[in-house]
């Protein structure tokens, strides 16, 4: 069954992912560092979308590149959310499929909520103890590759996650797309060219194979704020 067919359970969390790409479509430098090249008010879109979301979702790479704590920033935020019936702070879920994660990585060193690690029996005990040092929960979610819709099912039932919202890398982003887990796309779309074939995308991971295969979306919103254009798509869901 292709991920377009796929039919969405209605224990599964709704999956909104954020991204911000160059006009060519990448997420970072050839040599993948990862820094913000996006505006002021990008930075501000994210935070108000964290202000809608139960939980905030990442992959290991992105956490340990980057210096963020996937929390929902100043208190401004933290009071949109209650005023959303939401936790002041939102869950923390980091993905690494073999386990691997920067134990000195600045999400470790801010506990104002829970951090949850999904990851796969690649993991080595070794690497799954260092975890749970780490974590509030690790859930093991498949053998060889994270089978994201038993994660999120879990997520939803045990955390009471219905919001969740993905911020990348594009390895993750690719993996939930296939999966036919995602439901919004955000992109903010900014006036740089970083060009090159090794710089990462928004979705850099295996991909469909073919063009029948692609999943289909449907244009919400856009709009240009400055000099960047802020886009929404949706999941067009069929039968």
């Amino acid at each position: 069954m292709s991920p377009k067919s796929k039919v969405r359970s209605p224990k599964l969390p709704f999956v909104f992912v954020n991204m911000a790409m160059t006009a060519d479509g990448k997420i970072a430098t050839a040599n993948r560092a990862v820094s913000s090249f996006s505006s002021t008010r990008d930075h501000k879109h994210l935070l108000e979308l964290r202000a809608t979301a139960d939980a905030v979702l990442a992959g290991a790479r992105t956490v340990d590149s980057a210096a963020i704590n996937l929390g929902p920033g100043p208190a401004r935020f933290r009071r949109q959310r209650l005023k959303n019936g939401l936790m002041e702070n939102n869950l923390r879920v980091i993905v690494s499929g073999n386990g691997s994660l920067n134990p000195n990585a600045e999400v470790f060193k801010h506990r104002f909520s829970p951090i949850l690690v999904l990851t796969t029996g690649r993991a080595s005990k070794a690497r799954l103890r260092q975890l749970r040092a780490l974590a509030d929960e690790v859930k093991v979610c498949g053998r060889r590759e994270i089978n994201f819709r038993k994660a999120f099912s879990w997520l939803r039932g045990k955390w009471g996650v219905k919001r969740l919202l993905c911020e990348g890398g594009g390895g993750l982003n690719d993996a939930l797309f296939r999966a036919g887990l995602v439901d919004e796309l955000h992109l903010t779309i900014c006036p740089k060219i970083f060009g090159g074939r090794n710089a990462p995308a928004i979705a850099d991971g295996r991909g469909f194979r073919r063009l029948a295969e692609a999943l289909p979306l449907q244009i919400k919103s856009f709009k240009r704020i400055g000099n960047e254009v802020f886009a929404v798509f949706r999941r067009v869901t069929r039968r």
